[in-house]
């Protein structure tokens, strides 16, 4: 009897429907490439795209920074994925939401529970009588039948949510190597123009004296040597103002790969550090199969789109199974199994009139799906957006970079022919000045710019999701 009872509550289980649509995925109307070069006005082509109509890859290249072969940036990139907080507070959530989807799932499955009473007085069913004992020890099962699919959708949603806080991650940590390796370069900038501001004093330090002493023998005037004093000074002054930017890059550095301050040996020079990627190899699908932050989008808004259905089953009537096995006795020492306690049973529970108030928890959880849908649009908007900037922002650095090469070899040949004029008494100390501001702005310029576009990059590796292509990576 016990098993054809459980067989029929078993079939409807297995046949009970499911409410709530089935995820259809997003309509997306995308380009179908990115701009190729700075000439191309032509409006770019767009594609209606489903989000269904692919799979998701989401394979990052985590270890993307081997190839610059820079044991420093390889260090500090392996210790922030391991020390860093904001990495390890996010890992813990990934395992509440693990936790969570195996709660979610055992909702599914009967529950079995253990009980066990004793009693002692003149008082038992109900009689007065004299003092008698009574002990009973048994188990319990209460099983929801999720006819509707409400416990389904919730479990579905969990599942989701995991898969969302996976991708989070990796976002994550895609941002946080990005982060690292761009401080990194900025830290290598500052130590390049403290080296350019100390050989900018040591020359203008040189000239200096050399003044001095041609004035003392009457040969240049005193404003000279005040003008030659100066523009010493002015050197002089900007050396603790890089000093102070490299420490504090230092500082942020160790505060990225979670330690305290401490010095950071540099094993490379800024100028030296080459990054070649195919920049043009990635499409904006490959934007929706890769990029961690827009699948972890999509994933929240399927997660919502089961909170609907959950809703919506939450409208019908509950199906509640229960049963009871256990053995009862007056006599501690003696237990006697043969005649057992039991009972099974089943609860139809479902609401008749509520005011509406279900049906508008039902209409709170699609117009978050709504809101679900619509971030996600904005994250797939914002994500082309990034990779277009990125993109013109390496072309015309590269193309800025080659201007400020000649820029400075023009300014360094000037700066030496001026000194050697004036030595000669050809021109005014004026045009030594002019000279010498010139080439230290274009050295300047030229540190800056470099590590403006190692920094891009850098960020093109973290708009495309961590999947740049390298020159070299075969």
């Amino acid at each position: 009897m016990k098993t054809i009872i459980l067989g029929i509550f078993l079939a409807i289980f297995l046949v009970g429907c499911k409410a709530g649509k089935p995820f259809k995925g997003v309509d997306l109307a995308i380009p179908t490439s990115f701009s190729n070069s700075l000439e191309d006005t032509d409006q770019p082509e767009t594609d209606s795209i489903n989000t269904l109509s692919f799979e998701k890859a989401g394979n990052a290249n985590l270890e993307w920074w081997q190839y610059l072969d820079d044991p420093v940036l390889d260090t500090l990139i392996r210790t922030a994925l391991r020390y860093n907080r904001n990495v390890n507070i996010t890992a813990e959530r990934l395992m509440q939401a693990r936790y969570a989807l195996r709660f979610q799932q055992a909702e599914l499955l009967p529950k079995l529970g253990a009980m066990g009473s004793a009693e002692r007085g003149n008082f038992l069913f109900n009689q007065i009588g004299q003092v008698n004992e009574l002990f009973i020890a048994g188990a319990g099962l209460n099983w929801e039948i999720d006819f509707w699919g409400r416990l389904r959708n919730l479990s579905d949603a969990a599942q989701y949510d995991l898969l969302s806080s996976q991708y989070g991650l990796n976002s994550l940590q895609i941002s946080l190597i990005a982060d690292v390796a761009s401080t990194y370069f900025t830290w290598l900038q500052a130590l390049e123009e403290l080296e350019i501001a100390e050989r900018n004093f040591a020359l203008r330090d040189s000239m200096h004296q050399i003044i001095v002493a041609r004035f003392e023998k009457g040969i240049v005037q005193q404003t000279d040597v005040d003008q030659s004093n100066i523009l010493r000074k002015i050197a002089e002054g900007s050396l603790p103002r890089y000093h102070r930017k490299s420490i504090q890059l230092e500082n942020a550095l160790n505060f990225l790969v979670g330690r305290n301050p401490t010095r950071i040996q540099r094993a490379a020079s800024l100028m030296d550090v080459r990054i070649e990627m195919d920049i043009d190899r990635f499409s904006p699908v490959d934007l929706l199969k890769n990029r961690p932050d827009i699948l972890e989008a999509e994933y929240r808004l399927m997660a919502q789109h089961a909170q609907v259905g959950a809703a919506k089953a939450s409208r019908l009537p509950t199906i509640r199974l229960s049963a009871t096995l256990g053995v009862i006795t007056d006599d501690f020492t003696h237990w006697d199994f043969a005649n057992p306690l039991w009972n099974i049973g089943g609860q139809l529970i479902g609401p008749l009139f509520f005011w509406s108030q279900l049906r508008r928890i039902v209409d709170i959880q699609e117009s978050k799906e709504f809101q679900m849908v619509f971030a996600y649009e904005n994250t797939v908007l914002n994500a082309l957006r990034e990779v277009e900037d990125v993109k013109v922002e390496i072309s015309t650095l590269t193309e800025e970079i080659l201007i400020a090469e000649e820029r400075k070899k023009s300014a360094l040949s000037a700066q030496y022919l001026s000194g050697e004029r004036y030595s000669q008494g050809v021109t005014s100390y004026l045009e030594v000045l002019e000279s010498q501001r010139q080439a230290f702005d274009a050295e300047l310029s030229l540190v800056q710019l470099k590590q403006l576009l190692l920094s891009a990059y850098i960020r093109f590796y973290k708009v495309v999701g961590g999947g740049p292509i390298f020159e070299n990576d075969q």
